[in-house]
């Protein structure tokens, strides 16, 4: 087994592992490509897919799976010694320094409520019950159930301003 592994890693010559069958697949879409470039026609990942007759997700997926592995770290652009890298033009929009900012405002808004405040609001927004669900569940009214939410809405308004 591990001669078996020694002559696979020898043979593949990759870091990441990618089984036979998916590295035979990619190879035939290579094929199918360099024959549909020949006949001068535009080898799409569509019209690739339509000649070997499987769907076009796994023509990505094997081209996608024999593709080299490359660096954040690589070099992207690089003029008088400013080296651009690839990790510079990455971003999370959804990880911006002003949306962590607001979760943070919002988190301790939320911990200076009163304890039945954070567990109507937790329920009513985050497991999506209604108001009568939570005056089951809580022990109390409707109309008290949808004044205290109100009330934990305003403070965590107030508190974040």
């Amino acid at each position: 087994m591990i001669l078996g592994e020694m002559k696979r890693y020898l043979r593949d010559g990759n870091s990441l592992r990618v089984s036979r069958s998916i590295r035979d697949t990619a190879y035939r879409i290579l094929k199918v490509r360099e024959g549909i470039e020949e006949r001068d026609e535009e080898a799409t990942i569509e019209r690739i897919a339509q000649e070997m007759q499987v769907r076009e997700s796994e023509v990505v997926y094997a081209l996608d799976a024999i593709s080299d592995p490359v660096s954040l770290y690589d070099p992207v652009y690089n003029e008088s010694g400013d080296t651009l890298q690839l990790m510079d033009q990455l971003c999370d929009e959804t990880q911006s320094d002003e949306i962590w900012t607001e979760r943070v405002a919002l988190r301790t808004a939320i911990d200076r409520l009163a304890e039945r405040e954070k567990k109507i609001l937790q329920l009513r927004y985050y497991e999506g019950k209604t108001q009568t669900e939570i005056s089951r569940e809580v022990g109390i009214s409707q109309a008290q159930v949808s004044r205290l939410e109100k009330n934990a809405i305003k403070q965590i308004k107030a508190n974040i301003s």
